[in-house]
């Protein structure tokens, strides 16, 4: 087989690596295309909390990539890659299976790091993946249920703290979801919602800092502040061992040990190289690589001394243009790293990447929210929770499933859950809505139509084709291809 016809080869599915392949598509590129993922269902991280809390269901926020592949002939192959050899363009599957490519992008991202904490990694819970959520809200079930059952004051306490690690957006976003959520949960089931308690815990002074996020960081202690139970913040410590019923942490300033009880610890802090990036430090050499083992990449995203490969997202370094970890800024890597795949086939120079970041969107517990829209302006509350959530829809794979879930996500908006749990005693009455509660719920429902409306013609505007790039698609179907 010449390199003519050798496929590209993309190794992970996550943002930059699925926008890759989908772009391509849509800029009609017509070679063989092989995305490589273990992972049977794509993961839109950023709605794992409305996964958690039962805002989405799965089929919107974890879709088969059989769904999303549907009418294109990208051939998907469920399979880990144990190791690529950078010199013969191959890669190894762990299946037995072995592909030679043309060209290769690398988009893995990173893995959950642990700081080399003691005992976090077998004693606290990720919020990663799918399978992090389920597991998480199993958790945080059988706690508010045991608690509800128990009558031993210290076990209940126990069960009823959640602390969370890491006070970047995800503990930030993290802390102010369960604030609201598990309330709601445990006055079900009888329980004093008062014994609840969210601890939000941070090596540094501050929380999102150095983060893009760091300008929404009052209106995120306001939302701590308003929750249905308050966010408590333990700043300026490290955690020393997580243990199965109990953390341990120190005061910078401080050589005194101390212990917060809690069956729960929710690890958000710190994230590591992907294993399958560490296996090729042997064949790139170590002036090619940061501090994190991660290859440094050209301008274009491609490797410096392979420039047939490609690498974007959190497993590689972009030279003098390091990016944050947000889906707006892969969809855009993605899209640039097709642009420059179809420019080197055509013999053409590959061009710099040039990411531009919109804002910021940030969940800041149930029907709350803030969007930061092009850091000039901050709409927070119910109709920031809106935006939030119209953005991230409308960022979904393809536009089949992005109309779908979006109008799912308007249906249950505007006619089944316009409400904040109210929390009352058993003796407690409803009480008629006042005139200003229904002024703001009929604002709202008008927010929830207009909105997506706005936000579609804009996504549609500022990502549309060219028409002089546009040409007339294939008609083919997708190939999905399963290995074990």
């Amino acid at each position: 087989m010449n390199s003519s016809t050798r496929p590209t080869i993309i190794v992970g599915a996550g943002f930059t690596g699925l926008f890759t392949a989908l772009h391509l598509r849509h800029q009609h590129d017509l070679r063989s295309i092989i995305l490589i993922d273990p992972q049977k269902r794509f993961v839109f991280k950023p709605m794992l909390y409305e996964l958690l809390t039962g805002e989405l269901p799965e089929r919107t926020v974890c879709p088969t990539y059989e769904e999303l592949l549907q009418g294109s002939d990208i051939s998907f192959v469920r399979d880990t890659v144990t190791a690529i050899d950078l010199h013969e363009k191959q890669v190894h599957l762990a299946s037995g299976s072995d592909y030679t490519y043309s060209y290769l992008v690398l988009a893995v991202g990173s893995v959950q790091g642990y700081l080399g904490t003691e005992g976090a990694q077998e004693n606290t819970f990720a919020f990663r993946t799918r399978e992090n959520a389920f597991a998480l809200e199993r958790q945080l079930r059988d706690c508010l249920l045991l608690a509800s059952q128990t009558k031993d004051e210290q076990q209940r306490q126990s069960l009823l703290t959640f602390a969370i690690v890491g006070a970047g957006p995800t503990g930030v976003e993290m802390a102010a979801t369960l604030a609201d959520l598990l309330p709601s949960w445990y006055a079900k089931l009888g329980g004093n919602i008062h014994e609840i308690r969210i601890v939000l815990i941070n090596h540094g002074n501050t929380i999102l800092s150095g983060d893009t996020n760091a300008p929404l960081k009052e209106i995120a202690l306001q939302a701590f502040k308003t929750r249905s139970v308050p966010v408590e913040l333990l700043l300026g410590v490290g955690v020393k061992a997580v243990h199965k019923g109990s953390l341990e942490y120190q005061s910078a300033n401080s050589s005194e040990i101390n212990t917060l009880l809690t069956q729960t610890t929710i690890w958000t802090a710190g994230t590591a190289t992907n294993p399958l990036i560490q296996s090729l430090s042997h064949q790139i050499k170590a002036d090619r690589l940061d501090s994190h083992g991660l290859p440094l990449v050209t301008p274009s995203l491609q490797l410096l001394d392979f420039p047939e490969v490609f690498a974007a997202g959190d497993c590689a370094d972009v030279q003098q243009q390091r990016q944050p970890a947000l889906a707006q800024v892969a969809y855009q890597q993605g899209a640039s790293i097709a642009h420059n795949l179809i420019d080197l086939a055509k013999g053409a120079k590959p061009r710099p990447i040039h990411v531009s970041l919109r804002g910021t969107l940030m969940k800041l517990g149930l029907n709350n929210g803030v969007a930061n829209l092009f850091d000039k302006m901050q709409i927070t509350g119910k109709p920031g929770d809106i935006i939030r959530n119209v953005a991230y829809l409308e960022l979904l794979p393809t536009p089949i499933h992005d109309f779908k879930a979006t109008t799912e996500w308007l249906q249950e908006e505007v006619f089944h859950r316009y409400h904040q749990s109210k929390l009352v005693s058993e003796t407690a009455t409803k009480q008629p809505l006042s005139s200003t509660n229904r002024r703001e719920r009929s604002l709202v429902k008008v927010l929830a139509i207009l909105a997506p409306i706005a936000f579609s013609i804009a996504a549609y505007l500022a990502l549309r084709t060219p028409p002089a790039e546009r040409l007339r698609q294939p008609q083919t179907n997708s190939t999905m291809q399963s290995t074990p």
